[in-house]
């Protein structure tokens, strides 16, 4: 069972950027499917990148060409790098993972097939 801890969020101008973070503990998550989700509230948790352990890399339509998702398998870190925001990106963001789970499974980014989650940070963007 891997704990994750999201850190990086804040508030930000249009057109700004973000880098999130994700420190994994537990277990090595190089094993495991690893995603950003984000949530605002009312509406459903939607996926916005993710990566899994065969290297596979999807993103959101939303993310496409603006945020990058990556591993540091030496550091046990999840980030995502968020460029060109604008005010439809404020929201929580988690992190979570699953050991079974790969992209080739589904389409899209399914939160309900991630098992682990962190507590989230928040995204602002004015």
């Amino acid at each position: 069972h891997v704990q994750l801890v999201e850190s990086g969020g804040g508030s930000v101008q249009t057109g700004g950027s973000l880098r999130l973070s994700c420190v994994a503990s537990g277990d090595t998550i190089g094993r495991y499917c690893m995603g950003w989700f984000r949530q605002i509230p009312d509406k459903e948790r939607e996926g916005v990148a993710a990566i899994d352990s065969d290297g596979n890399i999807r993103y959101a339509d939303s993310a496409k060409g603006r945020f990058i998702i990556s591993l540091d398998n030496a550091r046990n870190t999840l980030t995502l790098q968020m460029n060109s925001l604008n005010a439809e990106d404020s929201a929580m963001y988690f992190c979570a993972s699953d050991p079974g789970f790969r992209l080739w499974f589904v389409q899209g980014i399914p939160a309900a097939n991630f098992r682990n989650w962190g507590q989230g940070t928040q995204v602002t963007v004015s």
